[in-house]
């Protein structure tokens, strides 16, 4: 029998109060009601030397530790690479993390950002364990609550768990990106997945005054990402900004597919080399990764060595069938460039505009969505504004 876990619940709502969330004294009753436990099963996957997941099942492990795991102030990953859960590995195994718990205060952060009141409704993008779900359903009914998840899997745990936990709300299977057309319009969509822009099907589906919530990676990186939220208008617009920086696993049609095979014959041909005016170690901090994305949505950073343990860094665009190798020397970085696509005069564009205009952070990037675009700025800077266009 599993233990009493009140005494665990009310004092993750004080760590979360003392972090200056839970300003609403309902959002507090909410994480002192919700069993955080109730929603990993049937385990979770903790790191171990980097590279493979140590597997700890709720049956399988001592109440009083499982419980300390459950109440961590982490997040805690519940599935590698689409399919496999803990109670189906033995010993500690390699994998990609495609499903998890997140962390409690990016939880409840995203959920008050939302400005939720009594009576709204509110679609949910990515079911994943169930438990904000479960957090929403307590302050607002389980009827007010959409929830939709594309692993049919991690669906169906949710939905158990939901119902475990008392909250018999609408879980519904399907592609988050296209929203849930048939409760809509809602007055909030919250999204706990990465997406490279922002859906017109959920501003459609969003009342105007309405909000929608979600973590923008331009691109496929799983850092230099931004936490959305705008406001949807009459005329069927949304406009709004990054609120911070934000990271969750990108919504699973988006993902970008690691490069594998033979690099050298990726950077064969090149048509140009030079000097790079900007070190593209500058792509590891978190801002300087945003801007690149928006610069070349569809590129991503490779880090590699030589035999000689000489450091080298790759942009690949393998839809433009593009590259810039980085080779580091004496004086700073050599860039060789090819493919129809200058990758890296695009990056350097926008790096060197930004620092001239003094590196704004991430908060300063305003966004607009319309039927046809998704357009990204800051301020009056004109070199730091993007439009893609929505297919």
């Amino acid at each position: 029998m599993m233990p009493d876990t009140a005494t665990e619940r009310r004092a993750l709502a004080d760590r979360l109060q003392e972090a200056g969330l839970l300003t609403h004294p309902t959002w507090r009753a909410a994480v002192e009601a919700v069993p955080r436990e109730l929603f990993l099963q049937p385990g979770v996957f903790l790191p171990t030397d980097g590279e493979h997941w140590r597997p700890v099942t709720a049956l399988g492990t001592d109440p009083k530790e499982w419980t300390k795991i459950a109440y961590r102030d982490e997040s805690l990953v519940t599935q590698l690479d689409g399919h496999l859960t803990a109670d189906q590995a033995a010993e500690p195994v390699p994998g990609v993390p495609t499903s998890s718990s997140t962390t409690p205060v990016t939880v409840i952060d995203m959920i008050e950002a939302l400005d939720i009141e009594d009576g709204h409704t509110v679609l949910e993008i990515g079911t994943g364990t169930g438990y904000s779900t479960a957090l929403m359903c307590h302050r607002l009914g389980e009827d007010n609550v959409t929830t939709i998840e594309v692993d049919p899997g991690v669906a169906a745990r949710a939905d158990a768990a939901l119902e475990a936990a008392g909250y018999s709300t609408w879980t519904v299977t399907g592609d988050g990106l296209l929203g849930h057309p048939r409760r809509a319009p809602y007055d909030h969509v919250i999204a706990t997945c990465a997406v490279r822009r922002i859906p017109h099907t959920w501003v459609r589906q969003t009342k105007p005054g309405g909000t929608i919530l979600t973590t923008l990676a331009p691109g496929s990186w799983a850092y230099g990402t931004g936490l959305a939220k705008v406001a949807v208008n009459d005329d069927g617009t949304a406009e709004g900004r990054i609120i911070g920086e934000s990271s969750f696993m990108q919504a699973r049609s988006q993902a970008a597919v690691p490069l594998a095979g033979d690099l050298s014959a990726r950077i064969a041909y090149a048509d140009s080399e030079r000097e790079a005016k900007v070190a593209p170690t500058l792509l590891e901090e978190w801002m300087p990764a945003f801007l690149a994305q928006l610069a070349t949505p569809g590129a991503q950073l490779v880090r590699a060595a030589r035999g000689d343990g000489t450091r080298q860094l790759y942009v690949f665009d393998t839809g433009r069938e593009s590259f810039a190798e980085f080779t580091e020397n004496g004086s700073g970085w050599a860039v060789r460039q090819g493919g129809p696509v200058a990758l890296w005069d695009d990056i350097e564009h926008a790096l060197t505009a930004w620092q001239a205009a003094g590196r704004p952070d991430i908060s300063t990037v305003r966004l607009r969505v319309t039927p046809s675009s998704h357009i990204c700025w800051i301020d009056d800077q004109p070199a730091l504004r993007w439009e893609h266009q929505l297919l």
